[in-house]
C-alpha cells in the first residue's frame, strides 16, 4: 500500500498571540489533527519558571524530548492527512537537536511586543524579555533556516484578524493544502486537544467562534514595560520584515 502523503505544520509561534485560534482554525478542518503545546512539560522542567499550574502540566504531558519528537512525528489517523501542531519557540531550548523540522512546513505567527506586553501581564507576571519569547522567535527562525535551506514563513496576528480569509488562503497556499471555510468559523466551549493550562489562559478562544476583528489596545504601557517594549522591538521588527 502506498504511504498517504502527510503535511506536519509546525506553527511557532510566542505568548499572547492568536496561537490558540489558528488551532481552533486547522482543527475544524475534517483531514486535520492538532496538539496543544508538546514541549510545555519539558520547558517547565528544564526551567525554574513557576508558570500557572506547572504540576499539572507536568504530569499531563510527557517532559522527555526524544518522546516528544517521537510522537509529534508519529503516523497520524487514516482519517487525517494533515498534522497542526501549535509550538511556543521559547519552549526549544538552544542545545535541543532540531533535525526533526526538516519533515515539516515551518511557519512564524508574531504580534506586535505593546499588545503581547499588555496581555500578558494580565495573567502572568513577566520577569524579562525572555518571557516574551521574540528573541528566541528570531533564534529558531534562523536555525531552522539553517537546516531546511527554507526560509519559514512569517504570519502577523494582526493581518489575519484584519481579513481572516485571506491571509489564511495565503497560509495554505504556502502549505500547499487546500484551503477550506471551515477555518473561518468553529464551535464555542474548550476542547479534548486544549492543554491543561485552558483554563487559565485560553478564556478568550473558549468563547469564540471565529477570529474576532481586530482592536488595537489603547493602554500604556508601565515605565518597567517599557525596556521590555523596546528589545523585543528590535526582534519584533526583524521577523516583520519576512512576513507575507
Amino acid at each position: 500500500m502506498k504511504p498517504k502523503n502527510i503535511t506536519r505544520i509546525a506553527m511557532w509561534s510566542g505568548p499572547r498571540n492568536i496561537s490558540t485560534a489558528m488551532m481552533r482554525s486547522f482543527e475544524n478542518r475534517e483531514d486535520t489533527i492538532v496538539i496543544d503545546e508538546p514541549f510545555y512539560a519539558y520547558y517547565l522542567k528544564n526551567s525554574s519558571l513557576l508558570h500557572p499550574g506547572k504540576d499539572q502540566i507536568l504530569k499531563s504531558q510527557s517532559n522527555n524530548w526524544h518522546e516528544v519528537v517521537k510522537h509529534i512525528t508519529s503516523e497520524l489517523p487514516d482519517s487525517a492527512t494533515i498534522y497542526y501542531q501549535k509550538h511556543m519557540a521559547h519552549h526549544i531550548l538552544p542545545d535541543n537537536d532540531m533535525k526533526w523540522v526538516k519533515d515539516f512546513k515551518n511557519c512564524f505567527l508574531i504580534r506586535h511586543p505593546k499588545e503581547v506586553i499588555i496581555s500578558y501581564s494580565k495573567k502572568n507576571e513577566i520577569k524579562n524579555a525572555s518571557d516574551l519569547g521574540f528573541l528566541q522567535q528570531v533564534q529558531l527562525f534562523k536555525k531552522i533556516k539553517n537546516i531546511t535551506g527554507i526560509t519559514p514563513a512569517i504570519f502577523d496576528s494582526m493581518d489575519i484578524l484584519l481579513n481572516p480569509k485571506v491571509l489564511l488562503k495565503k497560509l495554505c497556499k504556502y502549505l500547499e493544502i487546500e484551503f477550506s471555510n471551515k477555518m473561518l468559523k468553529w464551535p464555542k466551549g474548550i476542547r479534548d486537544t486544549d492543554g491543561v493550562w485552558a483554563s487559565h489562559w485560553y478564556k478568550n478562544v473558549i468563547n469564540s467562534d471565529g477570529f474576532k476583528p481586530y482592536n488595537k489596545r489603547n493602554e500604556d504601557l508601565n515605565i518597567n514595560q517599557i525596556k521590555l517594549f523596546e528589545e523585543s522591538m528590535e526582534h519584533y521588527n526583524y521577523l516583520s520584515s519576512f512576513k507575507i
